[in-house]
């Protein structure tokens, strides 16, 4: 597939599955050992009714150096949530559900609130900050690993391929994140990488000037991937994005803190593909529309953090090279998806570039507007020192709501 990464950035690791995923599963189980391993799922509990969970769920029941897994359950009533505890009851590990909805989690919600603490938003950010409060908590877990739950192609051998380089006591690397090809039923996806962040990227190079943090994210062949996997020691620190900007804020925090050669992307599946979200061009609070909204955000805000100055020209500017660039790149990606037998739809497409140059505009406004919001989720660090009681707290609320 046509590639418009760097190399030489973030080292990339390769990996032939055929020969490797027999002896990685044998090591880890080594390593856990002395780093144990916990794995956190978000999930909201509609995805307890689709297959792709299910499946999940069985390759997860045959992983042997996983010591926990900490499942953060959003949009579930009590019902839902006992029906939950049912389900993920299969699980051989130990496992623990944080019920975000129920009233033990929401009373510690209204302590963050009073200290004005608590995440603005619910969303995919929010759900992962209070699980990372919990491993946290635990003082157990070495390495902490995510995933999502409506992964379609799941195999246990991904995750396998993510926590390894950071499990691996003689690997430098300090965090991974996955990337794979997206392809599924003979067609090219990936849209949003694809038509938003890669010629978003190419655009604020010609706009902004070389800058190496747009050099860092150009290196990542899927920054939007929701895999990723990192040292324990990482979490007490890293301000994330409640909404869709989770994964660049993630990589943002990373490249804050850590050296490049401590960072590495692993190859971790030979297909890819889960729930597609909608474009939703007729509302900007739903599906991609929403997502290139956040995602465009996280972006302006970090590249502001290092001194770069946005103006509604700068705005205007920006979009239309974007403009231009993504078409071009759509053009591209066709004569791309033709040579490899595969499809894509230049009409759809094309209006989804029109939809994210609107949306870059749209963007660039809500920053202006707001030039004294706090888009992060504070620290956990933090939050201990407000709050030294809280990680207790979240501990007790999930034993107490397993308990019932």
């Amino acid at each position: 597939m046509a590639d418009f990464h760097q190399n030489g950035v973030v080292p990339t690791l390769h990996n032939l599955r055929e020969h490797s995923q027999e002896r990685m599963e044998k090591e880890l189980t080594d390593f856990s050992a002395s780093r144990p391993i916990t794995l956190i799922l978000p999930s909201l509990y509609s995805e307890l009714e689709a297959p792709a969970l299910e499946h999940i769920v069985s390759e997860l029941s045959q992983v042997s150096y996983i010591s926990e897994i900490v499942i953060g359950l959003d949009q579930a009533d009590e019902k839902q949530f006992r029906h939950a505890k049912d389900y993920f009851s299969r699980l051989p590990q130990k496992h623990t559900i944080l019920w975000h909805d129920g009233p033990r989690m929401r009373a510690i919600d209204e302590k963050l609130k009073v200290e004005n603490l608590s995440p603005d938003q619910p969303g995919k950010g929010r759900n992962v900050w209070f699980c990372m409060g919990y491993v946290l908590a635990g003082r157990q877990a070495g390495v902490v690993a995510l995933h999502d739950c409506d992964i379609i192609t799941y195999s246990r051998d991904m995750l396998t391929s993510l926590v390894y380089p950071v499990s691996n006591p003689r690997f430098p690397y300090v965090f991974s994140k996955g990337y794979y090809p997206r392809i599924a039923d003979g067609s090219l996806n990936g849209r949003v990488t694809r038509l938003l962040v890669t010629p978003l990227l190419l655009s604020l190079e010609k706009v902004v000037g070389h800058h190496p943090y747009i050099e860092y994210l150009k290196a990542f062949r899927y920054p939007l991937a929701g895999e990723f996997a990192m040292q324990t020691h990482i979490l007490s620190d890293i301000r994330i994005p409640s909404d869709w900007g989770l994964e660049i804020g993630v990589l943002s925090e990373l490249w804050r803190n850590y050296s490049v050669q401590t960072i590495c992307q692993v190859d971790i599946a030979d297909a890819y593909d889960h729930k597609h979200q909608p474009l939703s061009p007729e509302d900007a609070a739903k599906g991609l529309s929403r997502m290139s909204i956040d995602i465009t955000k996280a972006l302006y805000r970090k590249l502001a953090t290092d001194g770069v100055v946005f103006s509604q020209d700068a705005f205007r500017t920006l979009k239309a090279t974007y403009y231009r660039t993504a078409l071009d790149l759509v053009e591209t990606y066709y004569h791309d998806a033709r040579m490899n037998g595969l499809t894509t739809d230049r009409h759809r497409e094309e209006q989804a570039v029109e939809l994210f140059a609107a949306n870059l505009i749209e963007a660039g406004q809500l920053y202006l507007d707001k030039p004294n919001a706090t888009p992060f989720m504070p620290s956990w660090n933090r939050v201990q020192s407000a709050l030294p009681d809280l990680l207790h707290d979240i501990q007790e609320a999930a034993r107490r709501d397993a308990e019932e």
